[in-house]
This record gives structure tokens, sequence and C-alpha cells, in this order.
């Protein structure tokens, strides 16, 4: 397997989709080439940080003065 080949099924390598023998050759290419190591293992952990991230949520502070300023800025807009 070669790098560009690992690349065009890493979403399904990473989402557990393909089939054992195929599975078996990226986890072969992946023993010998860091840098398709180092996208798998970026691409897992960018995907668990978005799963587990719970929505932020803003402060009323914040969102008050917001609301405010995109107020004062449509008022400003209308009238000018």
């Amino acid at each position: 397997m070669h790098c560009k080949d690992l690349l065009k099924i890493l979403s399904d390598y990473v989402d557990g989709e393909l089939d054992q023998s195929l599975c078996a050759d990226v986890e072969e290419h992946l023993k010998g080439c860091d840098p398709c190591r180092v996208v798998v293992d970026t691409t897992k952990k960018t995907i668990a940080l978005f799963r587990d991230n719970l929505p932020y949520e803003i402060p009323l502070e914040a969102k008050e003065r917001l609301h405010r300023l995109l107020r004062e800025r449509w008022k400003e807009r209308s009238s000018g």
C-alpha cells in the first residue's frame, strides 16, 4: 500500500468500515510510515475532540452585550 492509497480510504479506516484484509494492509503500512501514522492519529484525535465537545454556552453578560451592539449597528445602518 502507498500513502496515496491510504489517504483515499482514510475515512473508512478511521470509521472502522474497512474489511479485515484491507484494514490489515493499512495497519501494515502504518507500521513503517511515520507520516501516515501522524495523519491517522491526528484525524482520530480531531474526530474525538469534536465528538466529545459539548456546545459552548456564551455567558449571559456577553450575549446581552453582543445583542446591544448588534441593535446599535442595525439602527445606524437603518437610519444612514
